[in-house]
């Protein structure tokens, strides 16, 4: 493992230049470190990351704070919205992307006509991370093929596991998750598992090596919003992971709600697909992450439990 920024990084026998150009990064406006050595940038090509390197990746911010990125798998993202792709026409998902300023959007792998010249792919930004998922698998052992299909379609290491057994409710199933995010990380996958909300079920994803984990807010494609949001809130709580919010968001109002709760990003697919306006839908659901994002990081106000307390003075108007 490499430690890159202070995180062990799965980046050994990478070559450095490749390694910062697939996780995002600006050549020009970073500084690299290798050993305590400034690596030139006319040497990045050149150089080999090994086992046990520690490197460090510095550019310049301002005031000295640090930006609010999102961090999965070692690859940096500004947006915290993550654009589910099914149900949309397709002339109609490059709007979303763009108007939704996500940098991370879900693919489905299914079998291919080989006679269709239309492709997904020709309509998402070539800057976009793709999350093939493995919607349709039954169990652990169909969800590792599906995701060992998506990394041969060339969609990387990225994959986000679904398991649902059930064809009315859709509820993941937790147990084939953990098995399938097991499997997946030994094989060097960043695994996002979509899961229900329970937190011996994340410690055990946690264990299993997972980047993050992915919450159901209520039965996926129903729009009925944050039906879990206590358990949802118990695993931000108490999980040293990133906790995406999936399935259920059918407004930007739920969306910015659970980003005040201290979500790290959210998935939203069925809310914007849906929507009579999809590119104008898709740019108020960012604005509202980020509202919501803001608000965590500000502090939100204290709440009463009883009573009131009044805005301004009671005394001192005409007579006290």
């Amino acid at each position: 493992m490499v430690q890159i920024n202070g995180e062990s990084i799965d980046a050994a026998g990478k070559n450095l230049r490749t390694y910062l150009e697939e996780s995002g990064y600006v050549i020009e406006g970073i500084a690299v470190e290798r050993n305590e050595i400034i690596v030139p940038k006319e040497k990045y090509g050149e150089t080999t990351l090994s086992d046990g390197d520690i490197v460090e990746i510095v550019s310049f911010v301002g005031g000295g704070e640090e930006s609010d990125t999102f961090k999965l798998g070692g690859k940096i993202f500004n947006s915290r919205f993550i654009l589910g792709s099914g149900k949309y026409s397709m002339e109609l998902i490059k709007a979303a992307v763009e108007n939704a300023g996500a940098e991370i959007i879900t693919l489905a792998v299914r079998r291919t006509n080989t006679k269709k010249n239309e492709n997904i792919l020709d309509y998402i930004p070539d800057s976009v991370t793709l999350l093939p998922n493995t919607s349709g698998a039954r169990d652990a052992k169909e969800a590792v093929r599906i995701a060992r299909m998506s990394r041969e379609l060339g969609c990387g290491d990225f994959v986000k596991i679904e398991i649902m057994r059930d064809s009315k409710y859709l509820l993941p199933d937790n147990a084939e998750t953990v098995k399938a995010t097991e499997m997946l990380a030994n094989e060097g996958f960043v695994v996002l598992p979509y899961m229900y909300p329970d937190l011996y079920a994340a410690r055990d994803l946690v264990n299993a090596g997972a980047a993050a984990v992915m919450p159901l807010a209520s039965p996926i494609g129903s729009n009925k919003g944050l039906a879990t949001k206590e358990f949802i809130q118990i695993l931000i709580d108490e999980i040293d992971l990133p906790v995406i919010v999936d399935a259920g968001i059918g407004k930007p109002s739920q969306a910015c709600e659970a980003m005040e709760m201290g979500a790290a990003a959210i998935m939203a697919n069925t809310a914007i697909a849906t929507a009579g306006n999809i590119p104008v839908m898709a740019a108020a659901f960012k604005s509202a992450i980020e509202a919501g994002r803001s608000a965590y990081l500000a502090g939100l106000g204290r709440v009463l439990e009883r009573g009131a307390s009044a805005s301004d003075p009671l005394t001192g108007f005409l007579r006290d």
